[in-house]
């Protein structure tokens, strides 16, 4: 928990119990459906909490906007960045059924009312959004493919609306086809060893009703 006071030092009291309620409540739920490894429960505000909030790092988002995350696992990065951003509606998806019964149960413990979860595919969703954010769930070619159509005409932010995505490694060839595409090393923002290769890819989406 400290960790991300250290980064995050404005935290309201409320913002500070429900971060320190994660550990609590992932331990709880991970002994009934392991959704997130050993080594990770041990090192969750590491490398869970404070890698979804790398976001925050590139992103304020502000009151009212709309924020899907695509492939949340165990609620990642949505679920921080709805403690993190409470005026902001997060939209949860995930395909697989018992990692969104996690989620739901952590949002439940945590009292998050900006938060709404889906059991589905990204491609069965209807809405659109000021952001999609993810954590390396695809290849950029086909996550950009599966959210065609889901990004908000009216901008309302300094970043251009579209997609916000965790990534590691070397992302030359990936993005080789999105020349838009701008890139955040997060050992910019965070001082860990554990963000040297991570970053933040920012990607504009041009609205296509």
């Amino acid at each position: 928990m400290e960790i991300i006071k250290k980064y995050f030092s404005n935290l309201s009291e409320e913002q500070e119990n429900k971060f320190a309620k994660l550990q609590e409540l992932y331990e709880d739920w991970n002994l009934k459906i392991n959704v997130v490894s050993r080594k990770d429960i041990d090192e969750l505000y590491l490398r869970h909490v404070l890698h979804s909030l790398g976001i925050a790092k590139v992103m304020n988002f502000e009151p009212g906007a709309k924020v899907m995350d695509v492939g949340t696992g165990g609620g990642f990065p949505g679920v921080p960045l709805a403690i993190l951003f409470p005026e902001t509606k997060f939209h949860l998806v995930d395909s697989i059924g018992k990692k969104i019964k996690v989620v739901n149960e952590v949002v439940e413990g945590l009292g998050l009312e900006n938060v709404k979860t889906t059991h589905g595919r990204v491609e069965e969703v209807k809405d659109t959004y000021d952001f999609i954010v993810s954590r390396a769930v695809a290849q950029m070619e086909t996550f950009h493919r599966w959210i065609k159509g889901k990004v908000h005409k009216k901008q309302n932010h300094e970043l251009k609306n579209g997609i916000l995505y965790l990534k590691g490694g070397d992302l030359t060839e990936e993005l080789i086809g999105f020349p838009k595409a701008t890139i955040y090393d997060l050992p910019d923002y965070f001082d860990e060893d554990f963000f040297e290769t991570k970053k933040v890819v920012h990607l504009p989406i041009k609205y296509k009703p």
